[in-house]
């Protein structure tokens, strides 16, 4: 395991109706977060748009694009003048009528278009009351996947595969150091004042879970804000549904293997949190709390059946 010390930054935002805004504005606070010292970075889920799932329709998917494509391209020239690695969360066009909810992970040390080291395709896809994301994201094919980068071995899982134990144990086994879970989640807010404390509360649980059942870092950024899912295409402004929209908890936070918050966020308020991490506290964890070691893989064959009768 590596031994390196390495500094992680999560840029927690809202987003405005014009994705090319969006855009830049995420390139901006990336560089700020590299200049504060951070050299692994991680945005929010689908950051280039305001939160679109919440109606289903067929315009939007003009917000994909390819990758390498026109975000990887802005976001590149970021990485290789900070000389970092950047997890980008983006609504994939990976052919006419196939899109996924994708991660590309940029490294400056990286020789391919673009920078991009690896992608990662969410996963599990939701479908719920505003959140109606299964009528734009194929499930993605690639598995789970942990990626040598010039900043160690990173782990990359998006919002809804936050809550599967199963993601984050297959993505630590392949040697992920740090888990990086790009969110878009939030209240609505006629549930707020019942639900609210709660719903984060099992959020904010499940990812300190994570990191403490596997002894590895993670890294949750969410955006932060009142969205209703309005987007500017050519010019042109598509309302979000009526109703109250989504409001976005942020809430981002940095946990070490222990499940210790090293540096979290507002409810409300954009932020970057900066965070050293040293993958030798790893180590250290599991040899203390050993849970890898104690694992009975000769007794676990039923995980992969959908349900035991």
């Amino acid at each position: 395991m590596s031994s390196n010390k390495k500094v992680i930054g999560l840029i927690q935002m809202s987003m405005g109706n014009d994705p090319a805004a969006n855009l830049d504005k995420a390139a901006d606070r990336v560089r700020e977060a590299a200049r504060q010292g951070a050299n692994l970075i991680c945005l929010p889920e689908l950051f280039n748009a305001q939160y679109f799932c919440q109606r289903e329709d067929h315009d939007l998917f003009a917000l994909a694009e390819s990758i390498p494509g026109r975000s990887t391209d802005r976001l590149s020239a970021v990485v290789r003048e900070e000389k970092i690695v950047l997890v980008a969360s983006l609504f994939e066009r990976r052919a006419p009528g196939l899109y996924h909810n994708t991660a590309a992970i940029l490294d400056h040390a990286a020789t391919g278009k673009d920078n991009i080291n690896g992608i990662y395709r969410k996963m599990h896809i939701p479908d719920d009351p505003l959140y109606y994301e299964k009528f734009y994201f194929t499930p993605g094919d690639l598995g789970f996947k942990s990626l040598t980068t010039s900043q160690g071995q990173v782990g990359t899982l998006v919002c809804w595969d936050q809550w599967y134990p199963e993601a984050a144990r297959v993505t630590s086994l392949k040697g992920a150091e740090v888990l990086f879970f790009p969110t878009a989640i939030g209240w609505h807010p006629s549930e707020k004042e019942e639900y609210g404390a709660p719903q984060y509360d099992a959020w904010r649980t499940m990812q300190r879970a994570h990191a403490i059942a596997n002894g590895v870092f993670v890294g949750a950024v969410n955006r932060v804000g009142h969205e209703g899912g309005n987007v500017i295409l050519d010019g042109v402004l598509h309302p979000g549904p009526e109703g109250a929209g989504l409001e976005f908890w942020g809430g981002s936070f940095i946990a070490d293997p222990f499940g210790r918050i090293l540096a979290e966020a507002s409810h409300t308020e954009e932020a970057i949190l900066i965070a050293e991490v040293d993958p030798k506290l790893s180590e250290i964890t599991r040899q203390h709390w050993p849970f890898l070691r104690d694992r009975r893989i000769d007794a676990y064959g039923g995980i992969t059946s959908r349900f035991l009768d």
